[in-house]
C-alpha cells in the first residue's frame, strides 16, 4: 500500500491515500495544514504536534497516523 510522509521534527504524519474516504475532516480542522489544491497538500509546520495528533486521531478511514512513539 502506498504511503506518503510527512515530517514536522520528530513528528511524521502518513498518509495512505489508497484508504481516503475524502470525508475532509482533515481540511475543515486544519484547513492551514490540509490543502488539497496545493502541493505538497500536506503542511505539518503549520500546526503544532498536538493540533496535528488531534485532528489525526478524528481521521475516520485511517489514512491518516502518526508514528505513535513519538511524543
Amino acid at each position: 500500500m502506498k504511503t506518503h510522509y510527512y515530517k514536522k521534527g520528530d513528528f511524521t504524519i502518513n498518509w495512505k491515500p489508497d484508504i481516503c474516504i475524502h470525508s475532509g475532516i482533515c481540511v475543515k480542522t486544519l484547513p492551514q495544514v490540509y490543502n488539497p489544491k496545493e502541493r505538497p497538500w500536506v503542511k505539518p509546520e503549520n500546526a503544532t504536534v498536538a493540533e496535528l495528533k488531534a485532528q489525526i486521531d478524528m481521521c475516520p478511514s485511517g489514512a491518516l497516523s502518526y508514528d505513535k512513539e513519538v511524543e
